[in-house]
């Protein structure tokens, strides 16, 4: 059971809440429809290493606040680094300032759409140690000695490892009445290994496909197998140096929810972000061929598809309890049966589109830091499993001819989300529902609409994993969001397959 904690005494200590009542009032001075204060201190630590041997290790700290406000229109937002009401105020005044000067260009008032209040809430994700109170020497210890165990190994010319961990703490206060204080935990590991076919003279790599999350340090310890994920390591990476490269042409596709939830991610999340459909964000790959005219009639994919919206699932990367405009997270329908039925929204969004959730925000509004304004981003969405599905091995064997796909590694996709391309980290043959070694230089090509529609199965609850990403980039300035994405095993018929090597001359 995870051990619930508050939250951390030294952020409560901060004078964050003097500092919102005081920037909040100077704000109300000048007439504001709408303002709020939001707080943020966030921690991180970045551990690596390399053939047995600590590489670096950085501790990072960013404390700072914002104040955001709508006068006649117009967003207006401001952010600061001081700890003192004097200065809260002042920041509040320059956000005041902005929002005067941008109602002269702002041609479509801003409004949100409503949210009820909430007073004094908290919420701390699920986690049992927080990485951050483990001293250093015990996790470079635990690393380095996975990857000299590793580099120990038959085949093994290096191995790789690094730890990334973030305890992040969010203050928000606004004129209506809401409060929240909150606390998130989020872990990434990573260990590979690096070998050369001495007769082909091939350099390639293996990595592991446990998926960030968001845990404390108990992941490390007893969250994940991973003696037997590091055991497999070097085995694995010989057998792909060995492995003959694809025949480019057209196959059945059995996709594991290691590499599926990029795909997802990819494909899905971010052509059903609302701003991205409304043609408002275009940066980081563009807007979204799921246009607002197709939603509850697009064919996203096939009738076996069903993909939800959530921020409140558990050891999710993106689970919080209220968002960065105090609303209360959610889980919701994007597509039902096949059909684009939902979108992820924020509350400028949702106000432009009264009709989706009930005229109401799912909640889906963040910023990375103190130092930007809050931007709509992505939930963790996730395809669901079937209640009584097939295996893994099920699966497979319905295939006379394909490809087992695991783990992720590089990908693109077009400018509308449409038109993309996947790698991954290990391809099988599948030959007579068996398979029969691994392949190498496999890339899967399709449009998202073809793709989804070729998905004859989903797997049952047993192959259902949760994958997900640190880095998720959006907005100019950029910001970085860590989103979790969960599917089950699932069989794609037909699917074009490309020779990376041959493709790249």
């Amino acid at each position: 059971m995870t051990t619930r904690h508050g939250i951390d005494a030294s952020f409560t200590a901060l004078p964050y809440r003097r500092m919102a009542e005081s920037a909040l009032t100077r704000a109300q001075d000048f007439n504001v429809s709408h303002a709020d204060f939001r707080f943020e201190r966030i921690r991180s630590q970045h551990v690596r290493v390399r053939d047995g041997r600590l590489q670096g290790a950085a501790d990072s700290e960013d404390v700072g606040f914002s104040v955001r406000v709508i006068l006649d229109g117009a967003w207006g937002f401001a952010s600061g680094v001081g700890l003192s009401t004097e200065v809260a105020v002042g920041v509040a005044e320059t956000a005041v300032r902005a929002a005067q000067v941008a109602a002269a260009m702002t041609t479509r008032p801003v409004a949100l759409a409503p949210e009820p209040a909430y007073d004094d809430v908290e919420w701390v994700s699920a986690y049992e140690i927080d990485p951050l109170a483990v001293p250093l020497d015990e996790k470079v210890d635990l690393l380095a000695d996975w990857s000299a165990r590793l580099l120990a190994s038959d085949g093994v010319e290096h191995s790789t490892g690094a730890l990334s961990q973030v305890v992040e703490n969010k203050f928000y206060a606004d004129l209506a009445g809401t409060t929240t204080t909150q606390q998130r935990v989020r872990l990434e590991p990573d260990f590979g290994v690096h070998g050369t076919n001495a007769t082909t003279g091939a350099f390639d790599s293996m990595r592991t496909i446990a998926p960030p999350v968001g845990r404390g340090w108990e992941y490390l310890t007893d969250g994940y197998d991973w003696d037997t994920a590091l055991g497999e390591l070097p085995g694995l990476l010989a057998q792909k140096l060995a492995a003959p490269t694809v025949n480019a042409g057209h196959y059945d596709l059995v996709i594991h929810p290691s590499n599926l939830w990029l795909t997802i991610h990819e494909s899905i999340g971010h052509a059903t972000e609302l701003d991205r459909a409304l043609g408002y964000e275009a940066n980081y790959a563009g807007t979204s061929f799921a246009t607002v005219d197709h939603l509850g009639t697009l064919q996203y994919g096939s009738p076996v598809m069903n993909v939800t919206g959530d921020r409140t699932m558990r050891h999710g990367l993106a689970t919080i309890g209220y968002d960065d405009e105090g609303v209360a997270t959610q889980s919701w329908d994007i597509i039902k049966d096949g059909v684009l039925v939902g979108y992820q929204l924020d509350r400028p969004m949702a106000q432009m589109m009264p009709e989706l959730n009930g005229g109401r925000s799912n909640g889906c509004a963040y910023a990375d830091s103190p130092g930007h304004i809050p931007i709509q981003r992505m939930a963790n969405v996730s395809l669901q499993a079937a209640p009584d599905g097939p295996s893994t091995e099920e699966l497979i064997g319905r295939v006379d001819r394909g490809i087992y796909v695991v783990g992720d590694r590089s990908w693109s996709i077009d400018m509308q989300r449409y038109n993309f391309q996947f790698t991954g980290q290990r391809f099988y043959r599948i030959e007579n529902g068996r398979l029969a070694g691994q392949l190498r230089d496999v890339a899967y090509q399709a449009t998202t609409t073809d793709f989804w529609s070729s998905m004859e199965a989903v797997g049952g609850p047993g192959t259902w994993e949760l994958g997900g990403a640190f880095n998720c980039g959006k907005a100019q300035p950029g910001q970085v969001a860590s989103v979790s994405h969960g599917c089950p095993t699932s069989l794609f018929r037909d699917v074009n397959v490309l020779n990376t090597t041959a493709e790249a001359g």
